[in-house]
């Protein structure tokens, strides 16, 4: 391991022997976006810091999609994730006692929200919404708050005309299956367009300083330079990382301190698991995604 844990470590110490009576193992579900080996690349470290912490085995689950994540939470067969603010909508209005939001990622200026970030390629002659009339648009998932719920509120308000549904505005309107699905198919010419999430800051060359597009980047997936961005949502509350609500207390103390140290005791995996540069995480509560979870209501309703 590259580090010992130091506060986190420290202030759980006394908490594993009691941790470990009442659990006999620690389950974190990742979200979709990238594919499954990278997603636990970026997590293992966490995996391993959790695990001497809280003195059980601790596994990664990559469900194929964001409701794999959900119902494990809402089932109990998951501990932890850190959700979209969508997926934890979507969570909370099945069981509101499923989980507790503990903590969220704070960007590199302190603020706490990000984008949906609309791109194309740069040799498509493509460079808003307005050139995407007739052609093809690619969602990730529909729990995805950046990658659906948001653009399909927030685009058909861009002008008069444009809808969610194929041979409307778009010709097609197909969802990817996730983040990385989306920028790959949008590289390769698969679609003309897409949405992703990016904190959009920093530089776009970069891929920004988080998100799926940094993920991209870092991953060698796409030279920034191809693409090029077409539409940006207003700022969404950045996802929460929650904690099964009937875990024992000790054990959701420990993990929390531990995610809340990451930053300081180990740069590069809070970097892995922040998805790019941040400066770490900060506590938050239910309150923040009020706004989204009515949208994701109407949105059921409607």
């Amino acid at each position: 391991m590259k580090k010992t844990l130091t506060l986190a470590l420290a202030a759980s110490t006394a908490l594993a022997t009691a941790a470990t009576a009442e659990i006999t193992e620690f389950r974190i579900g990742l979200l979709g976006g990238e594919n499954a080996q990278d997603r636990i690349n970026s997590y293992q470290c966490l995996a391993d810091y959790a695990s001497e912490a809280l003195g059980v085995p601790v596994t990664i689950f990559t469900p194929a999609d964001y409701n794999g994540v959900i119902q494990g939470l809402l089932g109990g067969t998951l501990d932890m994730s850190w959700l979209g603010a969508s997926s934890y909508a979507a969570t909370y209005l099945q069981d509101p006692e499923a989980v507790d939001p503990v903590l969220v990622k704070v960007n590199m200026d302190g603020s706490i929200g990000y984008h949906s970030i609309g791109f194309a390629r740069k040799d498509a002659g493509i460079a808003s919404l307005d050139d995407m009339e007739g052609k093809v648009f690619g969602f990730g998932d529909p729990n995805s708050t950046s990658g659906y719920l948001i653009p399909s509120i927030e685009i058909p308000q861009y002008k008069d005309g444009i809808t969610m549904e194929s041979g409307e505005y778009f010709a097609e309107v197909k969802f990817t299956g996730g983040h990385e699905q989306t920028i790959v198919a949008v590289n390769n010419g698969d679609i003309d367009g897409g949405v992703t999430w990016a904190d959009g800051q920093g530089n776009w060359e970069d891929g920004y300083n988080s998100g799926a597009l940094r993920k991209a980047v870092d991953a060698g997936l796409v030279d920034m330079n191809d693409l090029v961005q077409i539409w940006k949502s207003n700022v969404i509350p950045e996802g929460p990382v929650v904690l099964r609500k009937a875990l024992p207390e000790d054990v959701k103390e420990t993990m929390t301190a531990l995610i809340d140290n990451l930053f300081e005791t180990d740069k590069d995996c809070a970097y892995g698991v922040a998805a790019g540069e941040t400066l770490g995480f900060q506590p938050v509560t239910h309150d923040t995604y009020l706004s989204v979870i009515e949208a994701r209501k109407a949105k059921i309703d409607g």
